[in-house]
């Protein structure tokens, strides 16, 4: 007969414990290191998303500036189109306001001219007309001091 025994050897307590908890790490450690490379699968994934959506807005952006810099480009365009005809048309009236202006003064001046010349043709007539009742009122106040001086001296020399 053999030494060896069919059955298979018990083992203690502390030896199963320990039995168990190499279970427990093992299939721990196992769990672990899937987690693991599913979380680095995931970041990758994550990564080649987010490079291809930058790709995306990169070039959305791109096409975003170029539409807008051709709206801007159109934009300072009727600006400046609309400024020189604002201008042309104020430039335009400026001229033919001053050409107005100039007319208008030149009318007023010629007015002021005319009524120039009547207020001092008018202040002739008045000086004249003046002067000659002046002179009327002097010969008639010469007259009237002559006759009452006349009529003094005949009292006066009456009276002597």
């Amino acid at each position: 007969m053999s030494n060896k025994a069919t059955k298979p050897e018990e083992k203690g307590f502390f030896e199963k414990v320990k039995e168990t908890i190499e279970e427990f790490w093992d299939s721990t450690k196992e769990k672990a290191e899937e987690l693991k490379d599913k979380a680095e699968d995931k970041i990758d994934a994550l990564k080649e998303k987010a490079a291809t959506e930058k790709a995306i807005v990169a070039k959305k952006t791109t096409a975003a500036k170029a539409t807008i810099a051709k709206k801007a480009d159109s934009v300072a365009a009727k600006v400046k189109t609309t400024a020189a005809d604002v201008k042309a048309k104020a430039d335009t009236k400026a001229k033919a306001v001053s050409t107005k202006t100039k007319d208008e003064a030149t009318a007023v001046k010629k007015t002021a001219a005319d009524v120039k010349t009547k207020a001092t043709a008018k202040a002739k007539e008045v000086t004249s007309a003046v002067k000659t009742k002046a002179t009327d009122v002097k010969k008639a106040a010469a007259t009237k001091t002559a006759k009452v001086a006349t009529a003094v001296k005949k009292k006066a020399n009456e009276a002597k």
